[in-house]
């Protein structure tokens, strides 16, 4: 599911700001991998006057990278496995030649972790750390979509019968819902979210040259500049996309993180930063918890923290909010979504909070259930161009310099993301230049 609407395990509810298009997307998918006891969970929001493009690209084609993945190296570890046993112990656990995981992802392994956590964790955190580089390279190469200063966070994870993966980049947030001792409902925030501000966040940026500071009248918000422009003022440490960061201390790495659900765990709430601005993780729990029916509780949700910004921020624009609420009890349920759709209008007919169906264009996916069922695939298509027409923008707009005035464009004025965008790009010429220039000093 990628709707508003719900299922009988989770409820999706997306809702456009007041600072131009609404840059958020979500992702619900059942069966994912072809297993029934497995879904899929994510939110991404997208930043830049191109960001609600890179959102939707990344929820439509990390899920399948990650699923690859994962085949993959399932499928590589049956195969050490069985020459273990044949060469009956003279294998060397350290000869890694025959893992196709990269260099990186094998060095983010901890010994001590995988010893304490299933196997499922060590083969999905390879996984999404594979996945999420991938993801970004290709960013790069699309020639429709303009990231130089456009990207997107994700906060995703996937639940395999009791086993909880998730991986984040960026700051939107994964939060749980459960039961202590005396049986009142607590919240356990699964995530970190991911900034400047953070020590270890900062180092890396400054080590990369990049610069990690707060402008005068938000002291509260560190943000990540170029080394000699004051912009673009990313209020994020990780992120897919941004290129015009990515020399100088921005990552789009996971940070990979493992839990155990329990009997007492109800829910998971997944939600894009214009929630946990305005609403702390007890606040969410709690107006989730007192919904008194499941199939609304994402849109509760979201217009709660419409309410709340109007409040604590009546001279700020609402932010774009994006939900995914997924209900633990009814994890082992194998039957597939039904989709409950708005005022009971056919999904054909559906219009989502921006007023139109963004994702009409999607192919491979029957509109009519919005089911991404295990055994169906995307297909890789470039739906940038029709997804360009429904927001107004040509095929002129798309391939326009970087030095084009940027600030009337939708989308650049999310003050809590950016401040301001690089006034070029260099070309590869100039960029070569620079660096013989900087070699030959």
């Amino acid at each position: 599911m990628f709707m508003n609407g719900s299922s009988d395990t989770a409820s999706l509810f997306t809702q456009q700001g007041k600072k131009g298009t609404n840059q958020d997307a979500m992702i619900v998918w059942e069966n994912f991998g072809s297993r029934t006891d497995t879904v899929f969970c994510g939110v991404f929001d997208g930043h830049g006057p191109y960001g609600h493009m890179v959102a939707r690209r990344v929820r439509d084609s990390l899920p399948l990278k990650l699923s690859a993945h994962w085949e993959v190296n399932i499928k590589s570890e049956e195969v050490l496995k069985e020459v273990s046993l044949n060469t009956a112990g003279s294998f060397c656990p350290e000869d890694t030649t025959l893992l196709p995981v990269a260099e990186e992802a094998r060095a983010s392994v901890d010994v001590e972790e995988t010893a304490k956590h299933p196997e499922v964790f060590q083969t999905l955190k390879e996984s999404f750390v594979k996945a999420f580089k991938v993801m970004d390279r290709e960013l790069r190469m699309y020639a429709n979509i303009d990231c130089f200063c456009s990207g997107t966070t994700a906060v995703t994870f996937v639940k395999q019968g009791h086993d909880l993966v998730i991986g984040n980049v960026g700051d939107s947030r994964a939060v749980l819902a459960t039961r202590d001792e005396d049986n009142s409902l607590s919240a356990v925030q699964l995530t970190v979210d991911l900034k400047p501000n953070l020590p270890a966040e900062a180092e890396r940026i400054r080590k990369c040259k990049g610069r990690v500071f707060a402008l005068q009248d938000e002291p509260e918000v560190a943000r990540v500049w170029l080394p000699h422009h004051d912009c673009p003022g990313l209020a994020m440490a990780r992120a897919f996309g941004d290129f015009c960061l990515k020399e100088f201390g921005l990552i789009s790495v996971p940070e990979i993180s493992y839990r155990r659900i329990t009997d007492k765990d109800e829910f998971i709430v997944l939600a894009t930063d214009g929630i946990w601005d305005v609403l702390s993780n007890k606040e969410v729990i709690d107006i989730v918890d007192s919904c008194p029916t499941r199939s609304h509780a994402a849109r509760t949700l979201v217009e709660s923290a419409v309410r709340a910004w109007r409040s604590k921020y009546p001279t700020s624009k609402v932010d774009d909010c994006a939900v995914v609420c997924l209900f633990l009890d009814s994890n082992e349920s194998t039957t597939a979504f039904t989709f409950k759709s708005k005022e009971n209008v056919p999904l054909s007919e559906q219009e989502d909070a921006n007023g139109k169906d963004d994702l009409s264009i999607l192919s491979g996916i029957n509109r009519s259930g919005t089911v991404r069922s295990g055994n169906e695939a995307l297909e890789e298509e470039n739906e940038e161009a029709s997804e360009d027409n429904e927001e107004g923008l040509d095929d002129e707009d798309m391939g326009a310099e970087v030095g084009k005035d940027w600030s009337a464009l939708e989308g650049v004025s999310r003050v809590n993301t950016l401040v301001t965008l690089p006034r070029f790009v260099p070309g590869k010429e100039d960029e070569k230049a620079a660096r013989e220039a900087k070699a030959r000093k």
